[in-house]
């Protein structure tokens, strides 16, 4: 296999783990907000929490699903990484 052949695919493969990282840290964005948001509707008017709701400020997370994303993304770029590391150790060997 040709070294640039490997570098090309070690490109994209790193191009996928960056937007893989990047879904899962979104991911994790919204968990933290939902807590966020818990907190507040503890502590807000049911009028105000209506409000909010009316203008998409507060929502409704299914975190459960969310957690469940969140664990196959994790689970995707574990697999990636090792697919990344088997690849840049080909390059090592072609160089």
């Amino acid at each position: 296999m040709r070294s640039v052949e490997l570098a090309i695919y070690a490109d994209q493969l790193a191009g996928e783990a960056a937007s893989l990282a990047a879904r899962a840290e979104r991911a994790r964005s919204r968990l933290r907000q939902s807590a966020i948001e818990k907190r507040a509707r503890a502590e807000l008017s049911e009028t105000a929490i209506e409000r909010l709701e009316a203008l998409g400020l507060l929502g409704c997370l299914d975190e459960r699903a969310t957690r469940a994303e969140l664990r196959e993304l994790e689970a995707m770029l574990e697999a990636l990484e090792e697919l990344q590391a088997w690849v840049e150790g080909e390059l090592a060997t072609a160089a």
